[in-house]
């Protein structure tokens, strides 16, 4: 039988260098940006200043102040963030930011893995895995967000059937997938809600549009990654086993 030709190789995927060594974990897309423009990196020996220089990842040489890049070892942490932190590195109005938890912490570059809003509390991820963090806020595919809200009112069961059928807000059919009161009070109680999507502000959207006010605002869990005892402000790495479950 005659011996039929070899296919073609498929030629590698180019992806611009700014955005490789991001995605190997070791700094944002905006800092390797950087990192490229100041002439600290060089592909197959040679310098580059484009960020946007393309290059095939795992197949072209890829050098940072003269040493050769790796992908970064995945850390992943939680941290139980206090209320009036803004979720980013650097913030344009001067606020104080949740990275202020991990100064004085010997960490890897980090980025939060969704986010919570200035006014939340509760359970934040950090990783240096772009990709893992992605799948992981990704609706679809992420696992379940469960918060401890405090409102200022008593619900009824018709209030919280209707928290699970939907509310319109501001056009947007948004919904809890399950809400129920953990505690009652004279004036205000504690409600658990479970979320299997992060709409922005999903919860404050859903119950200001249901004339509810919210007095704090809680992530205690995100599947079964518990918050559990974890002190305000401070934070612990994840094992291993505890990153697979999620």
């Amino acid at each position: 039988m005659p011996r039929q030709p070899a296919k073609p190789a498929t030629p590698s995927v180019r992806y611009g260098v700014a955005r490789v060594i991001s995605k190997l974990g070791l700094g944002s897309r905006t800092l390797a940006a950087q990192w490229v423009r100041d002439g600290r990196v060089r592909v197959n020996g040679q310098p580059v200043r484009d960020p946007e220089y393309p290059v095939r990842q795992g197949v072209d040489r890829l050098e940072l102040d003269g040493r050769a890049v790796a992908a970064a070892a995945r850390v992943v942490l939680m941290l139980n963030k206090p209320r009036g932190l803004v979720t980013t590195r650097h913030d344009e109005q001067g606020r104080a930011t949740v990275y202020q938890c991990l100064a004085d912490a010997a960490l890897p570059w980090l980025a939060p893995v969704g986010r919570l809003d200035k006014a939340s509390e509760g359970l934040l991820l950090f990783s240096n895995d772009p990709a893992w963090a992605a799948r992981l806020a990704d609706p679809t595919t992420g696992p379940d967000k469960t918060y401890h809200v405090q409102i200022d009112r008593l619900p009824d069961a018709a209030l919280l059937a209707q928290f699970e059928r939907g509310v319109l807000a501001d056009g947007e059919l948004l919904r809890f997938k399950c809400a129920r009161c953990l505690r009652a009070g004279r004036r205000n109680a504690w409600l658990e809600i479970t979320l299997a999507e992060g709409r922005n502000r999903q919860i404050r959207r859903v119950l200001e549009a249901s004339g509810v006010s919210i007095l704090r605002l809680l992530r205690v869990a995100i599947g079964d990654l518990a918050l559990g005892r974890l002190a305000k402000g401070h934070w612990r790495l994840l094992s291993e086993q505890e990153i697979a479950a999620l």
